[in-house]
């Protein structure tokens, strides 16, 4: 299986249900490092797991959907603790919208999963692997 990682960030605010989450029940911001990893188990005719450049471009639309927002006002977010895991994998399946709808190309198409990590800090990270 082949394999290609690109990387961003999201800077957000929000707060959380419930007494395991202790202080963080209050409003707070979180930044996020993000890796959408993209696997296929053969290249394509020109070599490549998928567009980097487009990946790349992909990944920054998602999280400009999110970032600089309070996802507690987000109405795709109403009810929902938006833990680190959650946000993993809302976005694997946004970018998983995207390869369907054509917008990583046509090779894309061709790709068997997707993995997005989303860190917390330099030792604390949650990820969401996906099928296409």
């Amino acid at each position: 299986m082949f394999s290609v990682t690109v990387r961003d960030h999201m800077m957000i605010a929000h707060s959380f249900r419930g007494d395991v989450f202790g202080p963080a029940q209050r409003l707070h911001g979180a930044t996020f490092v993000v890796d959408a990893t993209f696997r296929r188990a053969d290249l394509d005719s020109d070599g490549i797991v998928v567009d980097i450049g487009l990946a790349t471009e992909q990944l920054r639309a998602v999280l400009g959907e999110l970032t600089y927002r309070n996802l507690d006002e987000e109405p795709a977010f109403a009810g929902v603790n938006t833990t680190t895991e959650v946000l993993a994998r809302t976005v694997a399946d946004r970018l998983a919208e995207r390869v369907h709808a054509g917008e990583l190309g046509a090779g894309a198409r061709e790709l068997a999963g997707i993995t997005v990590t989303l860190h917390e800090s330099h030792v604390a990270w949650a990820s969401y692997e996906r099928s296409l």
